[in-house]
C-alpha cells in the first residue's frame, strides 16, 4: 500500500512539472507590450528678420531741476509771513518765503546811515571852499537822501585831490558800511527765485534761528531730471537732445524727455555711465521712480526674442520636420526681458515658449492656433 501511494504522489509531482514548464514556456513567446512615446505640444512663431530699432531700457528716480536748500546766514526769531512756513506751500517769484526778525539790525543800519549823512553835511562847507566845482552834485546828493531807502551810489569823484579829501573825512567808509549792512538786512528773509514749493520745512515761527542752520527745501515742480545708468558699452549710442520715453513701471502713463547731459565718468564697480534727461509734464513728483527707454540704433535683418527662450546665452530651440534642433544664433543687444538676435532664416520655426526637459531630437507637436494661455 505504502509503495502504491509513493508512485502516484511522484506522478503527480511529475504531471505538476510538465503544466509549469508549459505555462513559462508559452509566456517567453509573447511579444512584449508597445510603450507609446509622448509627443509634447508647443507654441511656437515664424521668423520674419526686419529692421529692429535698439531700445536701451533702464530706471532712476525724479530730482527737481531748480531746487535751493534754504540756509539761514544771520540769526533771529523766525517770524509769521503772509503764508505758512509749512511743506506744501506755493511760493510765486519775488514773494518772501520766511521772514527774521530784523528789528535790531535795522535800527543799527539807520543809526550808520544817519552817521554817513552829517558826516557829509559836515564837510559839505569845505567842498564849496576847496572845490567849489563839484559843491553842488555833492548838495544834491545830501538832498535825495533818504534814510528810509537804500542808499544811493556816492557822487562821481573827478580828481584825485577830491578823492584823498572824501576818504581824508572817512566818508567812503561810513558808505560802504551802510552798504554791507544793507546787504546783511536782505539777508533776514529770503524770497523766491522762482515760482515752486516749499518740499520741506524744518522750523516753525517763533523759532530762534542760527547762523548756517538748515530751514528747509524749496523746488520748482515744473521741471525735473532723471539720471539714468547705461552700460558703458552702450555710451557711444547716447547723444544729448535725444528723445527719451519715460513711464511709471505699473502704469500706462507716459511722458517724453530729452538727454541734456551725459557724464563723462564710468562707474568703476558697475561700468556704467550716467545720463541726464530732462522731462516736463503734469503729475510727476520729485522722487517718483520712472522707467526710460533710450532709442539708441537701428539694427538690420534682426529678430526680437524672449530673453528667457535662449540656451547657453547663444542657442535657441527651432522645429524642423516635427523635431526640435539647436540653433546658434549672434546676441546683438539685450535688455531685460528681451534680446535682438541675428542668425535665423525668414520662415523659420522657432519656440515662443520654453518647453520643460526638452532637447535636440525630441518629437514634437506644433499647436494649430499657437495660443498662449
Amino acid at each position: 500500500m505504502r509503495k502504491i501511494i509513493s508512485i502516484a504522489l511522484a506522478v503527480f509531482l511529475l504531471i505538476g512539472a510538465v503544466i509549469i514548464a508549459k505555462y513559462l514556456i508559452d509566456n517567453k513567446k509573447r511579444p512584449k507590450p508597445r510603450v507609446n512615446k509622448i509627443v509634447k505640444t508647443v507654441f511656437t512663431e515664424t521668423v520674419e528678420n526686419k529692421t529692429v530699432p535698439l531700445v536701451i531700457t533702464t530706471n532712476g528716480n525724479l530730482v527737481a531741476k531748480h531746487k535751493i536748500e534754504l540756509y539761514a546766514e544771520v540769526q533771529g526769531v523766525l517770524v509769521h509771513s503772509s503764508k505758512e512756513f509749512k511743506a506744501g506751500t506755493s511760493y510765486l517769484k519775488g514773494q518772501p518765503i520766511l521772514k527774521i526778525n530784523s528789528d535790531e539790525f535795522y535800527a543799527n543800519l539807520q543809526a550808520q546811515k544817519s552817521n554817513l549823512f552829517n558826516t557829509i553835511t559836515a564837510v559839505l562847507p569845505d567842498i564849496r571852499l576847496d572845490f567849489p566845482d563839484e559843491h553842488e552834485k555833492w548838495q544834491r546828493y545830501l538832498q535825495n537822501f533818504d534814510i528810509h531807502k537804500s542808499i544811493n551810489p556816492l557822487p562821481i569823484i573827478n580828481t584825485d585831490k577830491e578823492r584823498y579829501f572824501i576818504s581824508g573825512r572817512n566818508i567812503l567808509t561810513g558808505y560802504y558800511d551802510v552798504k554791507n549792512l544793507e546787504a546783511r538786512l536782505a539777508k533776514y528773509q529770503i524770497i523766491a527765485p522762482f515760482n515752486g514749493v516749499l518740499t520741506e520745512a524744518l522750523v516753525n515761527p517763533g523759532t530762534l534761528i542760527r547762523s548756517g542752520q538748515k530751514l528747509g527745501e524749496f523746488i520748482n515742480p515744473s521741471i525735473f531730471e532723471i539720471g539714468v545708468s547705461v552700460k558703458s558699452e552702450f555710451k557711444h549710442l547716447l547723444q544729448i537732445g535725444k528723445k527719451v520715453t519715460l513711464s511709471e513701471i505699473n502704469s500706462t502713463k507716459t511722458w517724453t524727455g530729452k538727454v541734456i547731459r551725459i557724464n563723462a565718468k564710468v562707474d568703476s564697480p558697475t561700468q556704467t555711465i550716467t545720463a541726464f534727461i530732462e522731462v516736463k509734464g503734469n503729475n510727476l513728483k520729485e522722487g517718483q521712480y520712472l522707467k526710460a527707454n533710450l532709442q539708441a540704433k537701428e539694427v538690420e535683418n534682426a529678430f526680437v526674442v524672449q530673453r528667457k527662450l535662449l540656451i547657453d546665452n547663444t542657442k535657441l530651440y527651432v522645429v524642423k520636420d516635427g523635431v526640435l534642433d539647436l540653433k546658434t544664433v549672434q546676441v546683438i543687444f539685450e535688455n531685460n526681458n528681451t534680446v535682438v538676435i541675428k542668425g535665423l532664416k525668414n520662415g523659420t520655426t522657432m519656440l515662443s515658449k520654453p518647453v520643460s526637459g526638452s532637447y535636440p531630437g525630441m518629437p514634437v507637436k506644433i499647436l494649430e492656433d499657437n495660443i498662449e494661455n
